[in-house]
C-alpha cells in the first residue's frame, strides 16, 4: 500500500528547505476551506453534476473549434456558462486521471498513477482509507451516485464505488469490461445486472453497428442518470456521470467505434470509424442536452452546478485517426502522450445566476482542483493534503481572489516512466531515459520547438519541480 505523507512527514523526508519550495509549488496545499471561503454559496449547498467523457479530444467540440462534428448542446452549455482554455486532466490515460479527480491528488501523490490491471476483473483498487470526493460530500449530507465507468477497484475490492463514498453505482467496474458497448451485464451496486446482448460485441457484419435489438450501455447510463436527478430533486446530490463515449472497443479490430447508428453522418463520405467517432460524440451531446433539460424542467437550474470534461486526450484506437477531425485542435499529441494534446482537455461549467454566461477563463487548472472546489461549494473542509485549489473564485467571476498553482505535475508509467510539469508559460517533459524537453506555451502552443538548450535556468527549475512534486510508491517506481 502506498503511504500518504502528511506535511510533517514530507518535511522530514525531503528536508525543510527543499520542502518549503515544493509546498509552494507542485506539492500539497495545506489550506482548509473554512479559512478562505465563505463565498456565499455553501449555505445553499448546490447540487453538483460532473459529466466525464472518455478519450474526447480538446478539439472535438464546436465550442473548442470543431467544424465537422455537431455538438449543439455542449456548445450551448458553454454559451450559458464558463469555458476553460487551460484545464488539464489528471493523466493521459483513464485510471490515474479518474483517481486525481476523485482524490484531489496529482500523480506524484496519488495511489493510482497508471492503468494497472487486476484479473479476472478490475484495476489497482483505491485503499479502504482513501479520502475521496464522494465520501466528503456524503458527510456534508449529499446523496452520491456514480453512473458509468469506474476503474479504481473491481468487484469485492476496497476500491469498489460503494466502498469509496457512493450511495449508488450503475455501470462498469472494470475498464476492460467497458471496452464493450454491448456487454452481457453491468453492475448495480455490487450486483450483476444481465443485459440482452447475446452476440459478442453485438456485431454480425463487422461494421461496428448493431444488426439486432440490443442494449447499448451508454443509453442505459443516460436513462439512469436522468432518473437519479428526478429521484433526488430535493437535493443536495452529487452525480458523477462517467460515460464511455467516445472510447473505442479495443477488441473490435479496425472498426471498434461501436454505436447503434451513424445518425446524421450515415451518408457522409467518411471512413466508417470516423462516422462512428462523430456519432458517438453527437450521441453524448444529445445526452448532455437531455440532462440540462431535466435539470431545468425540475426547477433546479439555479441550484445545480454542471461540469463537463474529458479524462484525457483523443485515442488512436478502433480504427479511428484523430487527425481526421483534428481532434487535438492546435495541440500536439494524443492519449498516452504528456504533450498538451494528451492532457489538456475541455472543461465547461454551467450554473445559471452564478456563473456568467459566455465567460471564458484562461486560469490554469487541473482535475485535482475539483475536490477542493466541491468542498467550497458544499461548505465543508477539504482534506489537508490536497494538491488542488478551489476554482470557486473563478467560477463566480472574482478572479483576483483565485489562488494560482505555481506548477502542475504529471508522471506516466507506460513504455518507461515519464514526467511533465507546467509552470507559468513553460512546459517541461522528461521522456523515458531522462531527456528533458522544454516548450514555451505562450509562443508555441503546439510544442513544435524544444528550447531546453536556450533556457538552462528553466530546465533546472523543471527538474527541481519534478523531484519535489512526488512521493515514492511501491507500485509506481520512477526510472530516472
Amino acid at each position: 500500500m502506498a503511504r500518504t505523507l502528511n506535511r510533517r512527514d514530507f518535511l522530514k523526508s525531503v528536508g525543510a528547505g527543499v520542502a518549503a519550495v515544493g509546498l509552494a509549488g507542485c506539492a500539497r496545499s495545506e489550506r482548509r476551506a473554512s479559512e478562505e471561503t465563505p463565498y456565499g454559496v455553501a449555505a445553499n449547498r448546490p447540487n453538483i453534476i460532473f459529466i466525464l467523457a472518455d478519450d474526447l479530444g480538446y478539439g472535438e467540440l464546436g465550442c473548442y473549434g470543431q467544424k465537422l462534428i455537431q455538438t449543439p448542446s455542449i456548445d450551448r452549455m458553454a454559451a450559458e456558462g464558463m469555458r476553460f482554455t487551460d484545464h488539464y486532466a489528471g493523466s493521459t490515460v483513464c485510471a490515474p486521471s479518474r483517481c486525481s479527480l476523485m482524490t484531489g491528488l496529482h500523480t506524484g501523490h496519488a495511489h493510482v498513477r497508471g492503468n494497472s490491471e487486476v484479473r479476472p476483473m478490475g484495476q489497482l483498487p483505491l485503499p479502504a482509507e482513501t479520502e475521496t470526493l464522494p465520501r466528503m460530500l456524503q458527510r456534508a449530507g449529499y446523496k452520491t451516485a456514480l453512473i458509468g465507468k469506474w476503474g479504481l477497484g473491481g468487484p469485492g475490492s476496497a476500491g469498489a464505488p460503494n466502498n469509496q463514498g457512493f450511495d449508488y453505482f450503475f455501470g462498469y467496474l472494470c475498464q476492460r469490461h467497458a471496452h464493450n458497448y454491448y456487454p452481457e451485464f453491468l453492475f448495480r451496486n455490487d450486483q450483476r445486472v444481465p443485459l440482452q446482448n447475446k452476440v459478442p460485441n453485438a456485431r454480425e457484419d463487422g461494421s461496428g453497428v448493431a444488426t439486432e435489438k440490443v442494449e447499448y450501455s451508454y443509453d442505459l447510463m443516460e436513462t439512469e442518470a436522468l432518473q437519479f436527478i428526478t429521484d433526488h430533486k430535493d437535493g443536495p446530490f452529487f452525480l458523477y456521470l462517467a460515460v464511455t463515449l467516445p472510447h473505442a472497443n479495443n477488441e473490435a479490430g479496425k472498426n471498434g467505434m461501436e454505436v447503434p447508428d451513424y445518425g446524421v453522418y450515415a451518408e457522409n463520405d467518411w471512413p466508417q470509424p470516423e462516422k462512428g467517432r462523430a456519432a458517438m460524440i453527437s450521441r453524448l451531446d444529445r445526452g448532455v442536452g437531455r440532462i440540462l433539460k431535466r435539470v431545468g424542467n425540475l426547477g433546479l437550474d439555479g441550484n445545480t452546478v454542471v461540469f463537463f470534461a474529458s479524462d484525457n486526450g483523443p485515442h488512436r484506437e478502433g480504427g479511428s485517426d484523430p487527425n481526421f477531425f483534428l481532434s487535438s485542435g492546435p495541440l500536439r499529441g494524443t492519449k498516452r502522450d504528456l504533450y498538451e494534446g494528451g492532457i489538456r482537455v475541455p472543461l465547461i461549467a454551467r450554473w445559471p445566476g452564478h456563473i456568467e454566461a459566455g465567460a471564458v477563463s484562461a486560469h490554469v487548472s487541473a482535475f485535482w482542483d475539483f475536490l477542493p472546489t466541491c468542498a467550497d461549494l458544499a461548505g465543508v473542509e477539504a482534506p489537508g493534503n490536497t494538491d488542488g485549489l478551489s476554482l470557486v473564485p473563478t467560477l463566480l467571476g472574482t478572479p483576483r481572489k483565485q489562488k494560482q498553482h505555481e506548477c502542475l505535475y504529471w508522471e506516466f508509467h507506460e513504455r518507461g516512466s515519464a514526467q511533465a510539469v507546467r509552470f507559468g508559460r513553460w512546459k517541461a517533459i522528461r521522456q523515458p531515459g531522462g531527456t528533458l524537453e522544454l516548450y514555451d506555451l505562450e509562443a508555441d502552443l503546439g510544442e513544435t520547438t524544444d528550447v531546453a538548450a536556450d533556457h538552462p535556468q528553466e530546465v533546472a527549475k523543471a527538474r527541481e519541480y519534478m523531484t519535489q512534486a512526488r512521493t515514492e510508491s511501491e507500485f509506481w517506481p520512477l526510472d530516472r
